[in-house]
């Protein structure tokens, strides 16, 4: 990690210290994805085979998988990690359950009632990447949310293994969400597949997951065009910023830094600290527990565009980290909740010594699914919310139109929309004649 000062930069080098890895160049990646998606709305499920066989390897037949395919994984699978995934799965849905929208209702005028319902998104697609590594704990961050919505229609992609198969760890926690729509499918395919619609692969309205650059291109060309589908954000390379103070334990540091940089090699992990000593130890302390990581490879490539920086105070931490806006934010510090008062923008927040980011991203209930990329500034991460529309209703009676009436005909007019003015008007005219109390 490179060492830097934050008051010895200037503006031009704080912008640089915070900026984010650089990927395949913007013209380029957005050629490829869209000459991509173009290709499977034209050919449909010919195409979606061809760029299976040329991305994935495989030849596919069926994309859906059938039951024996779900039994099979969850015959395959350990038993403690079954009961783990179960056990991830409780938590994520009580949480979920208890944070999710409910019906208001309120009387905003004598005889005028308002209210808001949460309704579920009709037909909802979930992506679950594979790349490097299955992510079974994704299936469930997405399938737990989807499913408490109501959504009528959960249809799930991942990519296939070399043998044809998705993960089995991946099905099982799909399965035990009770989700049954599961397609072979990963990449910008997946995404066009679910956007556009294919003989084997129904439509959706809206598309969920993260991914890698192709993925979250793909995402955010279809989510422009009228024909595509709506998305959850632009989600992309894993991110995490560490506070840390004189209290904290280096290694405890040096593990939240690796376990984000094993990620992917376009990560980025930040350290911010007013203490050199503590940036010294938790450089020494990555270098010994790097030696144990089989992904080692990976978190050192991530670990080359990251940076460690040293900060006049832990407020002055938390300003650049609200500049930033992480995707993690962790508060490894004496008075973690004191800084939260402070804290802006990020995905999620892990305050304290004992709250590794890894829990979020497993077991402690809340979602894993979060805006990367600077994105936390105005968005949030994945919940029930998320696969939801918040519709409003009213309804008036007679004593409601003549309370409010007058001032929506005045409004009308002043703003020379003559029929909305009449559209109130003939009503309280009608009152008026009929004798309405």
């Amino acid at each position: 990690m490179k060492r830097l000062t934050w008051s010895t930069l200037n503006a031009a080098e704080r912008a640089q210290a915070l900026a984010r890895p650089e990927g395949l160049s913007s013209a380029d990646l957005k050629e490829q994805v869209a000459r991509l998606l173009a290709q499977v709305r034209s050919d449909g499920d010919s195409t979606l085979r061809a760029l299976t066989r040329r991305f994935d390897g495989v030849e596919i037949g069926a994309f859906r998988v059938d039951d024996a395919e779900f039994a099979a994984a969850e015959a395959a699978l350990p038993g403690a990690l079954k009961q783990a995934i179960d056990e991830s799965r409780i938590r994520i849905e009580r949480f979920h359950r208890e944070t999710r929208p409910h019906p208001i209702a309120l009387s905003t005028a004598p005889g005028l009632m308002c209210e808001r319902l949460p309704l579920p998104i009709s037909a909802v697609g979930l992506y679950v990447p594979a790349g490097t590594a299955p992510l079974p704990s994704t299936a469930l961050m997405l399938c737990v949310p989807a499913r408490l919505a109501g959504c009528r229609r959960v249809a799930l992609c991942s990519p296939p293994r070399k043998d044809g198969s998705i993960d089995p760890a991946v099905l099982y926690a799909a399965w035990s969400c009770g989700i049954r729509e599961i397609y072979k499918l990963g990449g910008v395919q997946a995404i066009a597949a679910m956007a556009y619609g294919t003989a084997s692969v129904p439509r959706v309205a809206k598309i969920f997951g993260p991914g890698n650059s192709y993925v979250t291109e793909a995402k955010l060309q279809v989510s422009q065009q009228s024909f595509g589908a709506a998305i959850d954000m632009p989600a992309g390379p894993s991110e995490v910023l560490v506070i840390a103070d004189n209290t904290a334990n280096a290694r405890f540091v040096a593990a939240d830094l690796l376990s984000q940089a094993e990620h992917g090699a376009d990560s980025q992990v930040l350290l911010l600290s007013p203490c050199g000593e503590l940036a010294d130890s938790v450089v020494e302390a990555i270098d010994d527990l790097l030696e144990t990581l089989p992904r080692a490879d990976i978190a050192r490539q991530a670990l080359r565009h990251s940076r460690s920086i040293c900060v006049d105070s832990l407020e002055e931490a938390v300003a650049i980290a609200n500049d930033y806006a992480p995707e993690h934010l962790i508060l490894n510090v004496a008075d973690p909740r004191r800084l939260l008062l402070n804290v802006e923008n990020a995905g999620s927040v892990f305050l304290g010594r004992y709250t590794p980011e890894s829990l979020g991203d497993y077991t402690s209930g809340t979602n894993h699914v979060l805006p990367t990329n600077g994105h936390a500034r105005t968005l949030s991460g994945v919940s029930v919310q998320s696969f939801q529309k918040l519709v409003t209703v009213q309804e008036a009676s007679a004593e409601g139109l003549r309370a409010v009436g007058p001032a929506a005909i005045t409004l009308a007019e002043a703003e020379g929309l003559e029929a909305h003015a009449l559209a109130v008007q003939v009503r309280l005219t009608a009152i008026a004649q009929e004798g309405r109390p």
